[in-house]
């Protein structure tokens, strides 16, 4: 015991100097803590006051005495305080739940100091200080999901809130909506990744997710389902949501609003018009003749946007999709007196879409965070990325590699080429066989006699992701095969849908086996691609290309989005499957899309699972 009372006596008298208690001569009797949710018990006792019971104490209990007057400080929002003690605290636990208590109450006043970094770092000691994770407390869990709900990973956030609400005792009604809500604010990539991780009851969540995001704004459809899953899952938490949603099928069946007068501003002359077409054709492709609905198509190419509203006043329109080009979606948005429920179809540049506007996103931002994350989850550890120089390329490889770092933790190495030499050169280094062969002529100039070599590739590269067009892909993907040491195992290879193209589907795609990549449904033969449409199209325009086929997914999506307007900005939780991908409504009014995986194999394309 006497080993151990000096370094109590230097916190004593640290304590007495930095932190300048004034303390009663009268002690109060108080209990030592094993877990931090103890702190709440004794809230009505100061920091102070359980300082002063720490310094009269043995060093044993001293220590918990030290560590609920920490978690007292942090209950008196005096973080600044309680943070300096449990950095003092760390080097005194004599136990590994001590050492997780110090280091959790450490994270959480690092949190709430917007120390967001630096509490994460502190989170992962804490639970290195454990040897079994199902000693992990709510708590923890709880902190995790706020610090990587501010660090932008609702995927690990939500997964962190389910694992805290599981250990929660008798959750509210509010929590359990609390957390519906939270859910809600997945992407369907991001529901398949977090039912991968399995976290508690994650089955029924799915579940229900699934029904109401398919079927929320048809609410037949929906009380049919609903009564299915509350017989599946009789003792879940989400009963309460079910419920919730059944009480919500009248006032969702009023949100549907049938639009008669559509009026649909593309660039139909110029040097857009063949975008501007495509979307028309996708449109005109969705229409139903026999419909009440009437199209009203405008050149935006020629259009006025300053009379734009009385010409839209004259022909009775109620709903307006486009427009397409983004100064055009900037010249829209800046006219004060176009009011009506308007879907668009770029993302502004200079303006923020208004209330009643919406944005269909096609950026490609969102498909890089998209593989970004997916892959990080697949223990690659060593990855790079091999992205041509012109500008789309660089901002998917950018926010591919920004991602995965905001995951993982590292960056992983990024490689840009400008032509097909540079290419080959700087993969050659990059994978280490330039110097390999460095190494093996070295050896022959050394060395008389003649051996068999071969050049080898660098081992601790894992994982390849191309940002490159489709005839760059075919060259590249080759070239990376022939490379890699028959010696070392196969480095995957991923992409983004700019190196896939549906006409090289139908041609000779063995180069490319094994290639993996992110893809609409429109251009990847799966359950959610409109397979008859589809074999229309390409039998009426053979020859289109990639761009021009995915605008025309677009256009044709957005006549099917019409109907779902008016809901999709009420409740959080419709959804709209189709050629574009599962289109999600997000906080700034803008639809963002999850996206298929598809693998070449052999000489078929389709589609993969990638959880």
């Amino acid at each position: 015991m006497m080993r151990n009372l000096p370094a109590f006596l230097i916190i004593f008298l640290l304590l007495s100097l930095t932190l300048s208690c004034s303390t009663s001569q009268r002690v109060t009797k108080i209990k030592s803590v094993t877990k931090p949710s103890k702190a709440i018990e004794t809230s009505h006792i100061s920091a102070d006051d359980i300082l002063a019971q720490a310094q009269q104490s043995e060093p044993a209990q001293a220590t918990d005495l030290l560590i609920q007057a920490c978690q007292q400080y942090l209950a008196e929002k005096n973080y600044v305080k309680s943070l300096w003690l449990a950095q003092q605290l760390i080097p005194l636990a004599s136990s590994n739940v001590q050492q997780y208590q110090i280091q959790l109450l450490k994270a959480q006043n690092l949190y709430l100091l917007d120390k967001i970094e630096l509490s994460l770092k502190t989170l992962q000691q804490a639970k290195s200080a454990l040897t079994n994770e199902n000693q992990l407390t709510a708590s923890y869990y709880q902190l995790l999901a706020q610090v990587q709900s501010k660090r932008g990973l609702l995927l690990i956030a939500s997964d962190a809130q389910l694992r805290a609400f599981h250990l929660q005792e008798n959750p509210t009604d509010d929590q359990i909506i609390a957390l519906w809500q939270q859910l809600n604010q997945l992407s369907q990539w991001q529901i398949e990744q977090l039912v991968a991780l399995s976290p508690p009851q994650i089955t029924g969540w799915q579940q229900l997710l699934n029904f109401a995001h398919r079927f929320g704004y048809q609410p037949q459809s929906l009380e049919r389902y609903l009564i299915q899953w509350r017989r599946n899952y009789p003792a879940h938490p989400a009963q309460v949501i079910a419920q919730q949603l059944l009480s919500n099928d009248a006032s969702v069946d009023k949100l549907n609003i049938r639009y008669r007068n559509i009026a649909v501003i593309l660039p139909l002359s110029g040097k857009h018009q063949a975008a501007g077409e495509s979307a028309q054709q996708g449109i005109l492709a969705g229409y139903n003749a026999n419909s009440e609905m009437q199209l009203h198509f405008i050149d935006s190419t020629s259009v006025d946007f300053a009379t734009l509203a009385e010409k839209l006043a004259e022909l009775e329109i109620e709903y307006i999709i486009g427009p397409l080009l983004k100064p055009n979606v900037d010249a829209y948005i800046a006219q004060q007196n176009l009011t009506l429920p308007t879907l668009l179809l770029n993302v502004p540049v200079q303006q923020q879409a208004k209330a009643q506007q919406m944005v269909f996103s096609m950026d490609a931002k969102d498909e890089a965070i998209q593989a970004a994350t997916t892959l990080s989850r697949k223990q690659f550890k060593h990855p790079i990325v091999l992205s041509q120089h012109d500008n789309v390329s660089q901002h998917i490889a950018l926010t591919f590699v920004n991602q995965w770092q905001k995951v993982t933790g590292t960056a992983p190495e990024i490689i840009f080429f400008d032509n097909r030499k540079d290419m080959q050169q700087q993969l050659k280094q990059s994978l280490g066989v330039e110097q390999s062969q460095e190494r093996i002529d070295e050896i022959d100039r050394r060395i008389r006699q003649k051996l068999k070599t071969e050049a080898r590739n660098r081992r601790d590269i894992d994982m390849i992701y191309l940002v490159s067009t489709p005839n760059e892909t075919r060259l590249l993907k080759p070239y990376i095969d022939v490379n890699i040491s028959p010696f070392a195992d196969i480095i995957p290879i991923f992409a983004s849908s700019r190196s896939h193209s549906d006409n090289a589907d139908r041609s000779d795609s063995r180069d490319l086996t094994g290639l993996k990549f992110t893809e609409m449904p429109w251009l990847l033969k799966s359950k959610q691609q409109n397979v008859a449409l589809k074999q229309v199209v390409n039998n009426i325009w053979p020859n289109s290309n990639d761009n021009l086929k995915r605008i025309f997914a677009m256009g044709y999506d957005s006549l099917s989005l019409i109907n779902k307007f008016s809901v999709l900005k009420q409740p959080p939780y419709i959804r709209h499957y189709g050629q574009t991908g599962v289109l999600k409504l997000n906080e700034q009014g803008i639809l963002t899309r999850s996206l298929l995986w598809g693998s070449y194999q052999k000489d078929k394309v389709e589609q993969v699972a990638m959880d």
